[in-house]
Formats: structure tokens, C-alpha cells, sequence
């Protein structure tokens, strides 16, 4: 090629670069306005991530309210901590993991003692949390402390089908723990 031709190619080459660059930029009057189908996809995106944080809200409540029950059952039966201490530990646990990272859940000594005679002990938050009354009797409390965990278990069950595939898969393992620690309060006692 002759130095007229690469320089022809040259021009050219810039030529076409500057008329591409030109088209992508603005005409002046002002910002891109988004096209009908931008804006649908970002309604959407808005719509599926409050979904998702209301979600996300749903689990951590159902997990904390069984944590609740767990330090009020502490609370109201201090001779059983050696069996319920390790299924606490867990909850509080799962309810961080579930998106609870801003704040620890406080230990069941947080819980001020109770006398065992039934009445809803103090929750870490300060009032009783909408946490029922813990039975006077320990076997009782173990079985209502177990069906609390069956419901907390079936609460994140039922969220699976929303959920996104990493979140659904958090919320299969902590329900199947959930079902772990009911067992583990009623028939893993007998065993």
C-alpha cells in the first residue's frame, strides 16, 4: 500500500469513528429520556426487589419470634438451658444469616429470670413481643417451645416458591433445622 492509501484508510477509519460517536451522544436538549420498555424493566426491577425485602422481613420475623420463645422458655425454666441453650444459639444464628446482620441477637441473659409461674417474661426488646405466656409445667413448655419451632419451619416453607434461588436455599436449610429443633424438643427427649 502507497503512504496515499494508508492515509486514505486513516482518514476514513476516523471519519467513521467520529460520525459513531456522534450518534450516541445527545442532541443538546437535555438528558436521554428512557424508552417505554427501560421504564417497564425498572418498574419491574423496583417491584421484584420490595418483594424480595418484604421477603426477606417475613423470614427474619418468623425466626426472631421463635428466638423469643426460646429466651422467654429460658427465662421461665432456668433447669432446662443445658437441653434449649444449643437450639438458641441456632435460632440466633439462622435469624442473622436470614438478614438480621444489623443487630446481634441478645443471649436468653438478657431475659430477666422468671418465677416459672406462667406469667410472659420479659423479651430482649423490653416488652413481651407478642410472645405467649410460657407454661408453668417444663414439659410444656418444651412441647409449645416445639410446635413454635414447627411453625417458624413452615413459615420459611411456604416462602420457598418466592424466594430468589440463593435466598430459597437459606430458607430450606434454616426450615429444615426448624423441623430439627421440634423434634429435637419432643421425641428426641424420648429416644
Amino acid at each position: 500500500m502507497t503512504t496515499t492509501g494508508r492515509r486514505a484508510v486513516l482518514v476514513a477509519g476516523a471519519s467513521a469513528a467520529a460520525a459513531a460517536l456522534t450518534g450516541c451522544t445527545s442532541d443538546g436538549a437535555g438528558p436521554r429520556r428512557p424508552s417505554a420498555a427501560e421504564e417497564a424493566a425498572a418498574r419491574e426491577a423496583e417491584r421484584v426487589a420490595r418483594a424480595e425485602a418484604a421477603l426477606r422481613r417475613r423470614a427474619v420475623t418468623a425466626s426472631r419470634t421463635l428466638l423469643e420463645r426460646y429466651d422467654a422458655t429460658l427465662a421461665a425454666h432456668p433447669a432446662l438451658h443445658a437441653r434449649v441453650a444449643p437450639l438458641r444459639a441456632s435460632a440466633a444464628a439462622h435469624v442473622a444469616a436470614l438478614g438480621e446482620g444489623t443487630r446481634p441477637a441478645p443471649g436468653p441473659s438478657s431475659a430477666a429470670p422468671s418465677s416459672g409461674t406462667g406469667s410472659p417474661s420479659a423479651t430482649p426488646s423490653g416488652g413481651t413481643g407478642g410472645v405467649r405466656a410460657v407454661s408453668g409445667d417444663p414439659k410444656a413448655a418444651l412441647r409449645e417451645l416445639a410446635g413454635a419451632a414447627r411453625a417458624a419451619s413452615d413459615a420459611h416453607t411456604a416462602e420457598l416458591l418466592a424466594a430468589p434461588p440463593e435466598y430459597a436455599r437459606l430458607l430450606a436449610s434454616v426450615a429444615a433445622a426448624g423441623a430439627a429443633h421440634a423434634y429435637l424438643l419432643t421425641e428426641g427427649a424420648r429416644a
